[in-house]
């Protein structure tokens, strides 16, 4: 009797029964949920496989030369993204600025500053 698994991926945590082929499957198969374990396992590889992040970096450098003004045109055909991405950009320089006037004071008190 197979017994059932829960779902590593937190916006999914359901039940399915592993595939006797993969050993420790940890992941469900839908598609999201196979989309979060490839993206967690490309970051641990750019993370510790320098070989595998220069061919990543390659890679993309060959495709923005393969594709010049991709993004603009992107842009101008999306811009409920452009609205989008400039609000969320003007929220992380907040975030940023606050981070920084943070150090500069700890830095005033003479507090250790960390990270």
């Amino acid at each position: 009797m197979n017994k059932k698994k829960r779902c590593a991926n937190p916006a999914c945590r359901c039940l399915f029964i592993p595939n006797p082929r993969i050993k420790n499957q940890r992941y469900c198969n839908r598609k999201d949920c196979q989309c979060v374990r490839k993206k967690l396992w490309q970051r641990r590889k750019m993370k510790n496989d320098s070989d595998y992040k220069k061919n990543q970096i390659d890679s993309h450098k060959n495709w923005r030369e393969r594709n010049p003004g991709y993004w603009k045109r992107y842009r101008q055909h999306h811009p409920e993204y452009v609205k989008s991405n400039r609000q969320l950009q003007k929220e992380r320089d907040k975030t940023r600025r606050r981070q920084v006037l943070a150090k500069m004071d700890a830095l005033k008190d003479g507090s250790p500053v960390s990270g």
